[in-house]
């Protein structure tokens, strides 16, 4: 029990350093953390996830307030909005190249890069195979193991002739499969 209470400080206080640095860096933006969240999410996801609907899942907030916020985001000229070519009820979210330049800036942040980097390489790789455990295992435990990176999703299929997303039977890019996708199943 003390070391759950030790984990969860701990955690909770990197948690709570970051959205403080977060929120700093996006202000040359005028950004909130909940903009810059959505504007993250929307850097990492693949094209089966760049929707408000998703958007809204990852998040775990109202659609009301992702509708907001990225209608701000658009505005300031950080995403933009195109329908499907197949399908024109869906609108993707794709962030445009002044949204990834500030992503480049600011993800993560300069401080939290200089903290992790004055950990021994061994250290860092011990720090992020544990953090995916306990991750994997906080999934497991809330029953919220959707979003995940494509390429070791059981939908992903490597053919003859390339990548194929078994869920979808569409042909996968590399850069699909380095995504993460709202479609993931282990």
């Amino acid at each position: 029990r003390i070391m759950n209470d030790e984990l969860f400080n701990i955690i909770e206080r990197l948690a709570n350093l970051l959205r403080q640095e977060v929120r700093a860096e996006g202000q040359s933006l005028g950004l909130q953390p909940v903009q810059q969240e959505a504007l993250y999410y929307l850097s990492i996801c693949n094209k089966y996830s760049d929707t408000t609907l998703a958007v809204t899942e990852y998040l775990g907030l109202t659609k009301g307030t992702v509708s907001q916020s990225l209608k701000i985001l658009e505005g300031k000229s950080l995403i933009t909005r195109n329908k499907d070519e197949n399908d024109k009820r869906i609108t993707h979210l794709n962030v445009t190249a002044l949204g990834k330049q500030f992503l480049a800036d600011t993800c993560p942040p300069k401080k939290f890069k200089e903290a992790i980097n004055q950990l021994s390489s061994d250290s860092q790789g011990q720090t992020a195979i544990l953090m995916t455990d306990l991750l994997k295992n906080y999934q497991q435990t809330t029953g919220r193991t959707t979003f995940g990176v494509c390429n070791i999703c059981k939908y992903n299929h490597k053919t003859p002739n390339g990548i194929l997303c078994g869920l979808t039977k569409e042909t996968l890019s590399l850069d699909d499969t380095q995504q993460i996708c709202r479609e993931y199943a282990t």
